[in-house]
């Protein structure tokens, strides 16, 4: 292919030259110097196969000599090192460059390493770890790492509240660590002291940690509730006890029990008394009134009915708050009027209209537990303004000293 390119092109320039009457090369001179120039080709040919076979050879010898150090690692494994008594080993993987943790059950301090490696001379690094009891004494680290300044007498006792940290040298320097629920001594890096996190919840995010009451323990705490309630599933929320419906009271057959936030209360439910007007109960917590005498005016006004209702809310509960609701079930008049009857718990209570029979209490104001507040909603109703009827209920509300 070369030579007949070249043969072409000196041919162009033979006609070239002819045209401008110059000399030009014989044919034998032409086919002579294509010779030569084939055999250059040829051999340029030759050598940039030899040089591409040889760096094919030494890249192979590089990939071979790269790939078996790194088998050899990846099979050399370390004996495995002994659990210490009283503690146990993380890690399950022995090959060369991987590491083990040792850790002690409480009650007891490591000494020796707590992280060790798999060298590759096939040994671990660092001591064999031991757990020690903590009333056998402070490990020398945590001895020598007192300050000098800090003398015994200002040193804290040892005890459930203070424990030995655990220390390990990296890299020359110490670093020291606690179990969970303690922090490192501002005094002593090698001691641990509990924190307490109901008094560091207490500034800083109240009722976060407890609803009621934080009690510290030695590395933790736990919550409390006030009697009357229990210690929810979250273990911080307290739930009130109902021991009305538990029947874990003591009310007699004659009262009611009322279940309220944190207890509960024994109420006696008495029909009311009116001038020439005479009651009779015909529930627990309702009494109608007894027909009138024909003409009888004074009875004629009594209430038809009065019902009685018991509630029970927490402290500080948000206000406005509808807090009950009275309707009629069959108007035989043409008007009703809802209101509040007397003045009993006026400035804590308000009555309006919710609906054409139908009106409803609401609380006005927050109240502070404990406290105990009655009103008495009345219910009239009128025929061209003249009285039909009046039917009144009585609500009790209890309200808890605390806030759930």
């Amino acid at each position: 292919m070369y030579r007949g390119v070249l043969f072409l092109g000196i041919l162009f320039t033979c006609q070239v030259l002819r045209s401008q009457s110059q000399d030009c090369v014989s044919r034998q001179e032409l086919q002579s110097t294509l010779r030569q120039v084939h055999k250059l080709l040829s051999a340029h040919e030759t050598s940039f196969l030899q040089n591409l076979r040889s760096l094919r050879k030494k890249l192979s010898l590089l990939q071979s000599s790269t790939v078996k150090p790194s088998n050899n690692t990846s099979t050399a494994v370390c004996l495995p090192p002994e659990p210490p008594a009283n503690g146990r080993m993380l890690g399950r993987v022995f090959r060369v460059g991987h590491e083990v943790h040792f850790l002690c059950s409480p009650g007891f301090r490591l000494t020796g390493t707590e992280t060790r490696v798999c060298l590759d001379s096939l040994a671990w690094s660092g001591e064999q770890a031991a757990c020690k009891a903590v009333d056998s004494g402070i490990n020398n680290d945590a001895t020598s790492s007192m300050a000098t300044s800090t003398s015994s007498s200002s040193r804290p006792l040892m005890s459930a509240y203070v424990r030995p940290s655990r220390c390990i040298e990296v890299q020359g320097s110490k670093h020291c660590t606690c179990e969970q629920g303690y922090s490192i001594y501002s005094q002593d890096r090698g001691l641990c002291t509990d924190i307490d996190e109901c008094e560091l919840f207490r500034l800083t995010q109240p009722g976060r940690l407890c609803m009621h009451t934080c009690v510290n323990t030695a590395g933790s705490y736990h919550c409390q509730c006030p009697v009357g309630y229990s210690l929810s599933r979250d273990s911080r929320s307290c739930q009130d006890i109902d021991e009305c419906e538990r029947a874990a009271h003591n009310c007699t057959k004659e009262q009611v029990c009322v279940n309220t936030f944190g207890g509960h209360r024994c109420t006696e439910v008495e029909c009311p008394r009116f001038r020439n007007a005479s009651y009779v109960k015909t529930s627990p917590l309702r009494c109608e009134r007894n027909p009138c005498l024909e003409g009888d005016k004074a009875c004629l006004q009594a209430p038809v009915s009065v019902n009685f209702h018991f509630m029970s809310v927490v402290s500080n509960m948000t206000a406005p708050r509808v807090l009950f609701r009275v309707s009629a079930a069959r108007v035989l008049g043409d008007t009703l009027r809802f209101g509040l009857l007397g003045n009993r718990g006026g400035a804590h209570f308000a009555v309006q209209r919710s609906g054409k029979q139908t009106g409803q209490l609401l609380l006005v104001d927050t109240i502070q537990g404990p406290a105990t507040l009655e009103a008495e909603v009345e219910m009239s109703e009128l025929e061209r303004r003249m009285l039909l009827g009046r039917y009144v209920t009585r609500v009790t509300l209890f309200v808890s000293p605390y806030t759930f």
